[in-house]
């Protein structure tokens, strides 16, 4: 099973607002980067798209080690969702989950795909050089929608 490092990273303008997600994927020396956008969107939802989408991107399972700097993503699929799922797809307060299809979706791509994947939280914009090229592509996908 191959070994995949993946940095994701969601950026909103305006929170609501146009957004974007960027994806930075590493296989020994093998780098391939995705990136794109929204323009009425917001930060949650963008990081949420960018996990989704980096997975996504592999075409095969793989031992997956998951950088992320959003806490709602890492502990939403770690420890929530199971609870979600189990009151259909409520929260403990008995609300509809916000992004609900986003977690639908990736929840999908982690059940099916077959993948091992290590979540790893790292603090935002703290000189992660992974995290900071997420970044940096989570903008280059807001400075694309905006062009438009």
């Amino acid at each position: 099973m191959n070994h995949v490092v993946i940095h994701t990273d969601g950026a909103c303008k305006g929170n609501p607002g146009p957004g974007g997600w960027g994806v930075r994927l590493q296989s020994g020396q093998h780098v391939h980067e995705l990136f794109g956008g929204e323009l009425g969107t917001t930060n949650n939802r963008m990081e949420l798209t960018a996990v989704i989408e980096g997975l996504k991107a592999l075409k095969r399972p793989c031992q997956v080690t998951l950088y992320l700097d959003s806490e709602y993503v890492r502990k939403g699929i770690t420890e929530w969702i199971h609870g979600w799922k189990a009151k259909g797809w409520r929260t403990a307060s008995k609300q509809p989950v916000k992004n609900v299809e986003l977690w639908q979706a990736l929840d999908h791509v982690v059940s099916s795909a077959g993948h091992r994947i290590e979540w790893r939280w790292v603090k935002g914009h703290a000189g992660d050089p992974g995290n900071e090229r997420a970044d940096a592509l989570a903008n280059q996908g807001v400075d694309k929608v905006l062009q438009r």
